[in-house]
């Protein structure tokens, strides 16, 4: 095999075999008007049977775009950030850029500077940051970045152009559902006290009681795994009889959790305490029984997240201002007792 026939093709290959000008090409790729359709089609084909893709770094300089964005995130192992991970890759793909992660075991001021010259150097135009936790969005509210920065999944009120779901209207649905289907009040078992969404969904849950006359009861906290959902449903089962009859769970592996705790001190879900969940993953309609959760458009997010990037990136003002609220939506199964006419005091 020659070395021609080791190495790519190259704009001047296609050029060669279709019989036009390097120029013409350029212009082809570029998508220039001023270019026949029969010698497009000509030059796109010859593309397709070379195999010819263009550099990028080649149109980099051209352009000064190197249509690359760039994503830093932490925590990936859990549901809710691998999902926004996935649905921003997608997004970005599908306006036509490459994306760049880089992911990090903590968000803190030392690892996100060295992330943000990491992706600088690689050339990206933009940064979209999964930043859950209160210390990251306060770190990147700190750093000076040569590039827009979007976050997501941090909530609302974070001072960054940021989209998320909101967090406060799911709890709020999920609370007035229990306490529309004839509970006196809801337990809620939290996540970690520094995550933001946690946070979120513990004031909705309290607004929506307080709201409703009813005082809060005990909260209790866990760490987003089955495991403490586990340990923290040990302790609800000691409250069964003694007011407990419905519980609010943060995220839907903690509920998990809970439900086997629950099941292992013989109470009887929902028919002695209902529990409802938050996320809908993918594993929720299999539990036993299948749970009723608040369901997050991860999509949406993804989506979202990368238009207003792009907005800021372009210098064009943003279709809808920031901070961006995805509307989440609650998922009724059999966790939870039939959804009753709501009772007076209860609002949304």
């Amino acid at each position: 095999m020659s070395p021609a026939q080791l190495r790519p093709p190259t704009m001047a290959d296609v050029a060669r075999q279709a019989g036009v000008s390097h120029q013409t090409v350029s212009r082809v790729l570029g998508d220039h008007p001023n270019v026949r359709e029969q010698t497009r089609a000509r030059v796109l084909r010859v593309i397709e049977e070379m195999g010819y893709r263009r550099n990028s770094s080649a149109r980099a300089l051209a352009t000064r775009r190197t249509r690359t964005l760039g994503v830093v995130a932490s925590d990936t192992t859990l549901y809710g950030p691998a999902s926004t991970l996935f649905a921003l890759e997608e997004a970005a793909r599908a306006e036509g850029y490459l994306v760049s992660t880089v992911s990090l075991r903590e968000l803190t001021m030392a690892t996100l500077s060295e992330a943000l010259d990491h992706l600088s150097e690689g050339g990206v135009e933009g940064v979209v940051a999964i930043a859950p936790q209160r210390s990251a969005v306060d770190a990147f509210a700190e750093l000076r970045c040569p590039f827009p920065v979007v976050v997501v999944g941090s909530g609302q009120g974070v001072g960054i152009p940021s989209v998320s779901v909101d967090q406060h209207l799911g709890a709020r649905l999920a609370t007035r559902h229990l306490l529309a289907a004839g509970h006196r009040t809801v337990w809620h078992l939290a996540g970690p006290e520094d995550w933001l969404e946690a946070a979120d969904r513990a004031a909705g849950w309290r607004a929506t009681l307080e709201a409703a006359d009813v005082e809060p009861p005990l909260l209790l906290r866990g760490d987003w795994s089955p495991l403490s959902g586990y340990r923290a449903g040990q302790e609800l089962a000691g409250w069964v009889g003694r007011g407990l009859t419905a519980v609010f769970v943060a995220n839907d592996q903690m509920a998990l959790g809970v439900l086997r705790a629950l099941r292992e001190a013989g109470v009887r879900t929902p028919q002695d305490v209902a529990v409802v969940g938050f996320d809908d993953i993918p594993e929720s309609e299999f539990f036993a029984p299948p749970l009723t959760t608040v369901r997050q458009d991860f999509s949406a997010v993804g989506k979202q997240g990368i238009a207003l990037l792009l907005e800021m990136i372009e210098g064009r003002p943003p279709a809808t201002p920031s901070p961006i609220a995805i509307e989440p939506q609650l998922v009724v199964r059999a966790s939870t007792f039939p959804h009753a006419a709501q009772p007076e005091g209860v609002p949304l």
